[in-house]
């Protein structure tokens, strides 16, 4: 008998888990599960990666099934918010996989598609529906959607919600949603701020805390270079170039802090004939998701992503994390590299640290208690670097021609004629900041191995 059976749970629900392997729960899942078959709220903390999905999904599904009734047209039973499409989108999927034996719906919706099909597929109602902000106050305003029929509700990612500026939609929400209900409120990290959003949310809470807010993933290697601003470009090429032909890396994700920085970045790790592609709130949502994609099947080798997208990532398989700009909010770091070492894996992350983020670092290695090592640049640095081919023009190829049918990039044809793109309400709030090589060392140079309990290889996100 395994751990979920024996909390109770609905007989359809353990089999969508043994469809999928499931046996062993992770912390967060051992702790929050109880509980929320119990019917009280929870404060989580915990990263993305520790199981919480199935942590909240699992009871929450149970307690819909039980319950019964059919859900009234244009409203739904359990509202999970999340702050990006991605994100909104792996959750729902997680839904739907642990409800394929239950009689309940799961719909998604978020900006950057059109909303009219959104509408029709809510004029039903469904049992659960995942959303971003700004498009649940959309389908509100429309009259398209009521949260008057809401019996539990899930705020996921709350400090990711507050670096992208959803406060203010996050209040008015709260003030739709019924009293009776049960809620759940979920954040990586707790600072003041986020413990007073909270409170809006959330009663007498079971508070589970799977592990210590700074530390980093369990299994990464972490080094830095130090080095020019001017000259992170080539050493990430000549890296890439290297560890992808050596089989050493075999899928990585580069993070910058501005949207302009990871589609230039982009364009000159194609010209040097790398697979890669870049993620941002810029790109249109047909552009996102066929990034991820192909980053999923392993099409494409490298991803670039901005901090809006590093929490909306789930791909086991990532070996390397690079920080081509290291963050200027600590916490930031924790979650970048997060996304590898993941399912029981070893990883590594390698931060390109210019003159002027020596300070930022500083703070990193304050909340974290790492002493990095250090990969320093190779010994022919400058005469590879001058050997690398440059980007032909701004955008190459398949790109470009993306670009123009899709009116530029996500930020469609006024950006280019007057600079001031439509501004998106999920996907293009500007958050706050957002803007390798081993050397020898092999895995001793300073890599962090703390345990930070998250999930196993057989445990359900």
């Amino acid at each position: 008998m395994s751990y979920f059976s024996e909390l109770g749970l609905a007989e359809p629900i353990l089999r969508a888990l043994e469809a999928k392997g499931y046996s062993d729960p992770t912390p967060i899942q051992r702790q929050a599960i109880p509980a929320l078959l119990e019917g009280r709220d929870l404060l989580g903390i915990a990263q993305t990666g520790t199981g919480k999905t199935a942590a909240f999904a699992l009871p929450s599904l149970h307690r819909l099934a039980a319950n019964g009734g059919e859900c009234p047209k244009r409203s739904c039973r359990m509202l999970v918010l999340s702050p990006t499409r991605e994100l909104a989108a792996q959750i729902a999927d997680n839904m739907r996989s642990y409800a394929r034996f239950l009689d309940l719906s799961v719909q998604c919706v978020f900006g950057g598609v059109p909303i009219n099909k959104q509408i029709s597929g809510l004029a039903r109602g469904t049992d659960v529906l995942v959303a971003t902000p700004g498009r649940l106050l959309d389908l509100i305003e429309q009259r398209c959607l009521k949260l008057d029929h809401v019996e539990i509700f899930v705020l996921d990612e709350a400090d990711q919600m507050m670096d992208l500026g959803f406060i203010k939609p996050l209040t008015r929400i709260a003030d739709m949603l019924p009293k009776k209900r049960q809620s759940l409120f979920f954040s990586a990290t707790m600072p003041n701020e986020i413990a007073k959003l909270g409170a809006r949310f959330i009663t007498n809470p079971v508070k589970v805390e799977v592990d210590p807010q700074a530390t980093t993933a369990e299994k990464v290697d972490q080094y830095v270079t130090f080095i020019e601003q001017g000259e992170k470009q080539a050493l990430l090429t000549l890296t890439l170039r290297k560890g992808l032909e050596t089989g050493e890396i075999e899928s990585c994700l580069v993070f910058t802090r501005t949207k302009h920085g990871a589609d230039k970045v982009v364009r000159h790790l194609v010209a040097a004939g790398i697979e890669a592609a870049a993620i941002h709130g810029n790109k249109s949502q047909a552009q996102r998701t066929r990034a991820l994609d192909g980053f999923r099947s392993g099409r494409i080798a490298v991803l670039v992503a901005t901090d809006i997208a590093a929490r909306g990532i789930d791909v086991p398989g990532v070996s390397a994390v690079f920080n081509f700009e290291i963050p200027n909010v600590a916490e930031q770091y924790v979650h970048r590299i997060g996304r590898t070492a993941r399912a029981g894996r070893s990883g590594l992350a390698i931060s390109y640290v210019a003159p002027d983020e020596k300070p930022y670092l500083r703070d990193i290695q304050k909340l974290t208690g790492i002493q990095f090592g250090t990969a320093p640049l190779p010994a022919d640095f400058v005469d590879q670097a001058a050997r690398l081919p440059k980007p032909a023009r701004k955008a190459t190829g398949a790109e470009y021609s993306e670009e123009r049918r899709e009116g530029g990039g996500g930020g469609n044809r006024r950006q280019r004629g007057n600079n001031r793109p439509r501004r998106n309400p999920d996907a293009s709030v500007k958050p706050r900041g957002e803007g390798g090589n081993r050397g020898g060392q092999g895995r001793s140079g300073g890599g962090n191995r703390r345990s930070q309990g998250g999930r196993s290889a057989q445990a359900p996100r």
